[in-house]
């Protein structure tokens, strides 16, 4: 004769009295289910646990999926804040000097990266004393040096904003710092008709806090304000 364990009477109870907490219980089920199996021996399928092995499968794969959807929500407006901010902070300074001064201070810090860095393309290169005044923020370059900058030489199309962790070697952009820079986001600066192109570059340590499969339309946001400040300044 076979014998069969009882369970707890008080146990039974609470069972009766609210199932769901079995229900909902994915280990218990899972024993539950492996134990009917276990029952039925080896000859027979049970149909139905299969398909509620692949329903738990479905379901695990669309929490995931929730799960990223809503920390991609979250991060994406976390970045807008960012940019936000660091627009208001930028549109605060009533000198072009000052102006560079929070570039690459309070704005970069918002920005969470380690320097900014701005590039004017001028038919007048020589070492002007108003430049250095400016500090390391403002660099001068020869026309077309942006477009040669954003390409890296290569003939490939120029885009508004470019996300790479391979850096062209310029020490014009930099200085110092182009040893320990090791990504960057360039953003291509359109000043209107009849001015020369400009760029702003964004550096950082972090090799992958600028990625090439990163998305752009923040930062896009970001150029088109910082070109309508420009031109307040180049008036």
């Amino acid at each position: 004769m076979s014998s069969t364990a009882k369970i707890d009477n008080s146990l039974r109870e609470q069972i009766i009295a609210d199932p769901e907490v079995i229900l909902e219980d994915q280990d218990l089920m899972r024993a539950l289910v492996a134990a009917n199996e276990k029952a039925l021996g080896g000859n027979i399928v049970d149909l139905r646990g299969i398909a509620m092995e692949r329903l738990e499968a479905r379901l695990d794969r669309l929490e995931d999926t929730h799960r990223s959807v809503i920390a991609a929500a979250y991060e994406n407006l976390a970045g807008t804040n960012q940019v936000h901010r660091a627009i208001l902070r930028m549109l605060d300074p009533v000198t072009f000097e000052d102006f560079l001064k929070e570039l690459d201070g309070d704005v970069a810090e918002i920005l969470r990266v380690d320097c900014i860095r701005l590039v004017l393309e001028s038919v007048q290169t020589g070492d002007d004393p108003a430049l250095r005044k400016l500090g390391d923020v403002l660099s001068v370059a020869e026309p077309g040096f942006v477009d040669a900058y954003l390409t890296a030489g290569r003939d490939a199309p120029v885009r508004q904003v470019t996300l790479r962790q391979a850096i062209p070697q310029s020490d014009m952009i930099y200085g110092e710092a182009a040893e320990w820079i090791r990504s960057e986001a360039c953003l291509k600066l359109d000043f209107g008709e009849g001015r020369l192109p400009g760029m702003l570059v964004m550096g950082s340590e972090d090799p992958h806090q600028f990625r090439p499969n990163q998305g752009t339309d923040l930062l896009a946001f970001f150029a088109g304000t910082f070109e309508r400040a420009m031109r307040r300044w180049l008036a």
